[in-house]
Order: C-alpha cells, then sequence, then structure tokens
C-alpha cells in the first residue's frame, strides 16, 4: 500500500479500470441538475454532487456523462447534480440528498469548509462518503479518488524546465500562475512544481518571479492577475508556472497584447481542446493529461460496491494535512503531452480530432501528424 503525503495545507482503484479538464462547452448549463438521475424518486440511490460549470469542461460535461455511463451499466440509480458554484446550493443539494435517502454520497468540494459540514451530515446519517478529486481538508471522507497531484505538478514543473531550454533563455524569469487557494490539488500541484524550480532559483539557473493564486480557478480573473504581473515586472518574465490550461489560456491572451506568445512557455493541465489547439499553435508549450475516465470509473466502481454493502480494500491511503488522518485512496498517474505526443489525448478519446483541429488548426495537424 502507497502511503501519499497532501504537502502544505490547504489549496487539491480498486484497480483503475477505465482518469481531466478547464474549458466550458455550451451545454453546461444543461448538465447542472439534469445530468444524471437514475430510478425516479425516493431513496436507494447514488448521489453526486459536482461544483461548478464554469472553471472546467469536466464538471458540466464529462464527469456526468461518464458517471452516468458507469452507473447505468451497473443498474444503480444515481442522482447527479451541479452546486453551480454556489456553496449555499452545494449544501441544499447534499441536505435533500440525504433526506432523500441515498446510500452513497460522492462530492467534488467547493472548498474544505462546505465539503465537511456536508460530510458530517451524511456520515451521521449512515451514508458513505467519498471524496471525487479534491480531498477535502479535514472532511473525514470515507475514500478518496484522484490523480497523484503532486506528480501533476512536478510534470509541469519538468515542462517548464524543457520549454525553457529549447528556448535557450539564461536566467529565466518564473512566473507561477497558481490555482485557487481553497482548492488542495492547488496546493498539490504548486508543491509538485516547486520541487523542480526551487533548487534552480537557489543556484541562479532561474529567476523567481511574481507568484499568485487564482481564486476559484476563475479564467477571467487569472487575466487580471497576469497582466497585472506582466506589467508590473515591465514585461520581464520569461516562463509561466500556469496551473491549468484554462489559466495558461488567460495568460497567453496577455502575452498576445504584447506579441510575446510563443515566446514565453507557459505550462497547463488538463489537455483540453483549447490547451491542444495552444500547443500546436506553438502558445502552450505543454499539458498534462488526466484521463478522467479511468478516475470517474473508478469512483463509480467504488460506490456501486459500497452501495451493496461490499467491503473495499483501497490500495493507497492519503495523509490528510489538517486531521493527520490517512485516507483510504485510489490514485491515478498523470500523463505530459508535448506538441509531439498530442495524439495520445485523441487516440484515448478524451478529445475529438475534430474539435482540435477544426478551422485553423487543420493545418497545423496534418503538420504534426495528428490522426
Amino acid at each position: 500500500m502507497r502511503t501519499k503525503m497532501l504537502a502544505l495545507a490547504a489549496v487539491g482503484m480498486i484497480a483503475f479500470g477505465g482518469m481531466a479538464a478547464c474549458t466550458k462547452d455550451g451545454n453546461e448549463g444543461a448538465a447542472a441538475d439534469t445530468g444524471g438521475t437514475r430510478g425516479g424518486g425516493g431513496g436507494g440511490k447514488v448521489g453526486v454532487i459536482l461544483p461548478d460549470t464554469k472553471t472546467s469542461q469536466r464538471w458540466g460535461s464529462d464527469d456526468p456523462k461518464l458517471l452516468k455511463a458507469a452507473f447505468d451499466a451497473a443498474d444503480v440509480p444515481v442522482d447527479i447534480r451541479n452546486a453551480e458554484g454556489d456553496k449555499a446550493r452545494f449544501q441544499q443539494i447534499a441536505s435533500e440528498m440525504i433526506a432523500g435517502g441515498v446510500k452513497v454520497l460522492i462530492i467534488v468540494n467547493l472548498d474544505s469548509g462546505t465539503g465537511k459540514a456536508v460530510l458530517d451530515k451524511a456520515k451521521a446519517a449512515g451514508v458513505k462518503t467519498i471524496d471525487y478529486d479534491r480531498l477535502t481538508l479535514n472532511g473525514g471522507a470515507d475514500y478518496y479518488v484522484s490523480f497523484d497531484n503532486e506528480a501533476v505538478g512536478t510534470l509541469q514543473g519538468e515542462g517548464i524546465v524543457r520549454c525553457l531550454k529549447e528556448k535557450k533563455i539564461s536566467q529565466p524569469v518564473i512566473a507561477d500562475l497558481n490555482g485557487s487557494p481553497t482548492d488542495n490539488n492547488a496546493t498539490l500541484f504548486k508543491a509538485g512544481y516547486d520541487a523542480i524550480v526551487q533548487p534552480k532559483f537557489d543556484d541562479g539557473t532561474f529567476v523567481k518571479g511574481p507568484d499568485q493564486s487564482v481564486a476559484d480557478w476563475d479564467n477571467d480573473e487569472a487575466a487580471t492577475v497576469f497582466k497585472e504581473m506582466w506589467t508590473q515586472t515591465n514585461h520581464n518574465i520569461h516562463g509561466v508556472l500556469a496551473a491549468n490550461d484554462g489559466l495558461a489560456n488567460a495568460a497567453i491572451g496577455v502575452l498576445k497584447d504584447s506579441k510575446m506568445n510563443g515566446k514565453v512557455p507557459v505550462t497547463g493541465q488538463d489537455a483540453t481542446t483549447q490547451g491542444l489547439q495552444n500547443i500546436l499553435a506553438g502558445d502552450q508549450c505543454m499539458t498534462v493529461y488526466k484521463a478522467i475516465k479511468r478516475e470517474a470509473d473508478a469512483a463509480a466502481d467504488l460506490a456501486i460496491k459500497l452501495y451493496k454493502g461490499e467491503q473495499v480494500t483501497a490500495p493507497d491511503e492519503v495523509k490528510d494535512p489538517e486531521s493527520g488522518d490517512d485516507v483510504k485512496s485510489f490514485l491515478e498517474n498523470p500523463q505530459p503531452i508535448y506538441i509531439d505526443n498530442i495524439n495520445i489525448v485523441i487516440k484515448d478519446g478524451f478529445v475529438e480530432k475534430k474539435a482540435v483541429c477544426s478551422g485553423r488548426y487543420e493545418k497545423l495537424c496534418r503538420e504534426n501528424g495528428i490522426k
């Protein structure tokens, strides 16, 4: 059994059978409360509460679809709803599900405070609980299903090193555009990339630049934050450690205004259509692919077993940095994506070629052997 330490405290399978995400599509709103209820009213279901539809395409469309398919295949009734970024709504949905008699509750918290309140209420009602993708700090969930999120940050740190080496930039100034301070995953991503770049700051190979978090992973806010960084440094930033593709795209937009896109390497995460297109255009140096189907399948498989009253043994443990408790966990490894291996994401069916290679990107796809 592996034990994963969640270093730093506050901000991000039953063998994973079948693992994502940060843009928005036009169908997200429709998925908010109707994306996966089976079995009509009454109790005896699995409840799933997703966080929002603004920060990531996965929460509005990908995860509801994948989770619903897995529960439908097992003929287990599921109620999938979205809190639309509203903490009060998140808690209201949970109260309704618990009062309705759900046997298992899967949550992606908006923050650890409201997440813990929901988990406490569920446990008091005898409901089995699963933290999905994000650990609720001091929440005490029965299980945690996610990726090795510190490894995500490590890949981003290695990515910025590789891309700056290719640019042959001497003593580059590095800016950090971190994820939400209320998302523990963002803390873990930063721990991962800091471990790679801090030694280079220490020996003078790299120069530490602006370092700021973006509340709620808000892409508009990220653009404002990075514009301030760019202006305050008099455009003296040579690399950007952006925690996901949405934040990366926000930074790229600011760089475009100064015609510096493609000259300043930017990292990302989630292998979104937009992120992959930015890589093809040369504006983003890499992203990190988390095949969320494996994550969704693992969470569904776990919930189905708990729903049926089966005993479950987890292959991993994650230490909650606030409570100190070990949480039984199922973790998967992420994968770095550069321009030379974008095909991995397309072959997996995670994104469609026609979406990535549309319009002006069709020629870039051909030139880079995207099949």
